[in-house]
């Protein structure tokens, strides 16, 4: 019984999670492919959102574009990412996170910030922005937040609860506040030498 009431759910959660593709390419998300939606929301300037599927976007994601809108996407999730529970990702120019990255659960990237000059209200001060590039097989910890400007490079691993303030080389091991190298990765060694570190 156990079994055919979690095909049920696995069925409901596909039915939902194909609607949702309908109803955001509808409201103009640029979606390619079939992307794995569980209770995500999609606002701001959708049109300006490629998801190339597949992907996968966990309950909770937020993805966001504001700004004016332009002929080139502001989001692009590229082919096979995956983005855990209650993630957002907060695009101004433009937010990039290439083929088979995995962000963690609670994350927040953004290629914005508030200026900052004194005598000025911040609510009332124009965003700067810079681009932002996650990279292939990159993997992103529970809780890690990326700032404006960073591209993080291909096959680099970012430890839970950092904040990345600068870029992070291909293959490096990132940790802290802000984020800095710690090691980087080797062809040869096994999934446990990685978790020891």
């Amino acid at each position: 019984m156990i079994n055919l009431c979690e095909a049920m759910i696995r069925i409901c959660g596909g039915v939902a999670s194909r609607f949702r593709n309908l109803k955001f390419r509808f409201l103009g998300v640029r979606i390619s492919g079939y992307c794995w939606l569980r209770c995500v929301e999609i606002s701001g300037n959708r049109s300006q959102i490629v998801l190339n599927g597949p992907c996968s976007l966990d309950r909770g994601v937020t993805l966001l574009v504001s700004g004016v809108s332009g002929a080139e996407p502001k989001l692009v999730i590229g082919k096979g990412v995956y983005i855990n529970r209650g993630s957002m990702l907060d695009a101004h120019e433009s937010i990039v996170v290439d083929a088979g990255a995995m962000i963690g659960p609670n994350c927040y990237i953004t290629d914005a910030d508030h200026g900052m000059r004194p005598g000025i209200p911040l609510s009332q001060q124009a965003m700067t922005s810079a681009p932002v590039r996650i990279g292939r097989d990159a993997w992103l910890g529970a809780g890690v937040i990326v700032t404006r400007g960073v591209v993080i490079g291909d096959g680099a691993v970012i430890g839970a609860g950092s904040v990345v303030t600068r870029d992070i080389p291909e293959n490096a091991v990132a940790v802290g506040v802000p984020a800095r190298v710690i090691r980087y990765r080797q062809p040869d060694e096994s999934d446990s030498a990685v978790v020891s570190q």
